[in-house]
């Protein structure tokens, strides 16, 4: 196995920390649009190899990837770049995986009654062309979507008769201080796609549990609910948030409702509706002195890069997906599985913080389990597509154990 890895920001720099220690591939190639940060991510392993790359261009990637008879390409980047990436794969030959899938456009009249483009929606509408050429594109494979996706998998068939929601429940309790000990305002992944999926109207499935039903949406952060995190995070307040779990989740597994609910607080919402409402959310650009610039990069750009506030944070953070139904023993089930991360153990263990270290083991998980041929399938295919057991046994075996709790 051959890997490009594109992006060797925070989930990019982790991944390779993590893949470092295993021995089921051959080469990892980091690109970056960076140079310098791609070999600074290389420089972990003496399998790797660093190389520049405007993950714009779709004939880039497909050179790289020929380049280096690359065999898997693994995005690490900000979604907006998905669709070049995932075509310059397709054109090279070379299965594919991301973390977060194409990017949505709301409802031009109803955005929050009515799905517009969904996420995904592009990469799903070529599914015949790559299963046709026997090339894999696994989509959503990091914690969220990802490990969510293979929890839902495994309660489908191992826990639940009947599911009545698939819930996924993401919760932390951590805290970032400044040089003074201080609490600052410093977002632990991108803060790029953070707007993306907070501001845009939340996605959820209504079906009636045996694969019938639709999505729709709802306004931004509705649906406010009070859940109690396991491992000592406790209780916080989640709202609903667009994310891919949504979109996968019942083209795979039979539910009667799907949602995604993320913990954000009072503060990180409205911090949010701030930025909305002063238009610094858009992608748009605008000329400021003569320069053009997307205020959402200049946000992004002034805030604490997530890779580094590693150092300055304290606490847990928590994906797990909540399902409720019948068990199969008939009777009323309400589970929820999940993975708990410890900032303390992933800096000490890894130097990587636990929200990028938690995103970035679930690829590195799944490639080995592709390596193996414990995995394999063509076309576009979500995480909910394949064996969860394999993928849980891996990622004890790798050192972070999944949990489960009856509620």
């Amino acid at each position: 196995m051959r890997i490009l890895l594109v992006g060797a920001g925070g989930v990019g720099s982790a991944f390779v920390a993590i893949a470092a220690r295993r021995d089921f591939f051959e080469t990892i190639v980091v690109a970056d649009y960076s140079l310098e940060r791609a070999e600074k991510a290389a420089a972990a392993d003496s399998r790797y190899a660093a190389a520049q790359l405007d993950a714009s261009s779709a004939d880039a990637v497909a050179a790289l990837c020929r380049e280096h008879r690359i065999t898997h390409v693994m995005n690490a980047v900000d979604p907006v770049f998905n669709m070049p990436i995932f075509d310059g794969a397709f054109a090279a030959g070379a299965d594919y995986l991301d973390m977060a899938m194409s990017l949505s456009k709301p409802h031009p009249e109803a955005p929050y009654e009515k799905t517009g483009v969904k996420l995904g929606d592009e990469q799903f509408a070529v599914a015949s062309d790559w299963e046709a050429a026997g090339r894999l594109a696994l989509v959503g494979i990091g914690v969220e979507p990802g490990l969510s996706d293979v929890f839902a998998r495994y309660a489908a068939d191992h826990l639940f008769s009947e599911i009545d929601e698939l819930g996924t429940r993401d919760g932390a309790n951590l805290v970032v201080t400044d040089d003074d000990g201080n609490e600052i305002f410093a977002p632990s992944f991108s803060m790029w796609t953070t707007i993306e999926e907070c501001l845009n109207p939340p996605v959820i499935w209504a079906g009636d549990g045996t694969g019938a039903g639709d999505w729709h949406t709802t306004p931004p952060f509705s649906e406010p609910e009070v859940f109690d995190f396991p491992e000592g995070i406790g209780p916080v307040e989640c709202v609903n948030v667009e994310h891919e779990e949504v979109l996968l989740m019942p083209r795979w597994v039979d539910c009667k409702r799907a949602t995604f609910k993320y913990g954000l607080g009072d503060e990180f919402i409205n911090i949010l509706k701030v930025l909305h409402t002063l238009g610094l959310d858009s992608t748009e650009k605008v000329q400021v002195k003569g320069v053009d610039v997307s205020p959402r990069d200049v946000v992004a750009a002034v805030l604490p890069d997530p890779a580094t506030v590693g150092p300055r944070m304290k606490g847990k953070t928590c994906a797990g997906l909540w399902v409720t139904g019948k068990g199969k023993d008939g009777a009323d089930r309400s589970t929820y599985l999940y993975h708990v991360v410890d900032n303390e153990w992933t800096m000490q263990e890894y130097g990587h913080q636990c929200v990028v270290w938690q995103t970035a083991i679930n690829p590195v998980v799944a490639l080995e389990l592709l390596s193996r041929g414990t995995w394999s399938g063509a076309g576009v295919l979500g995480p909910e597509a394949f064996d969860a057991v394999p993928f849980l046994e891996l990622l004890t075996e790798y050192g972070s154990p999944w949990g489960m709790k009856e509620l």
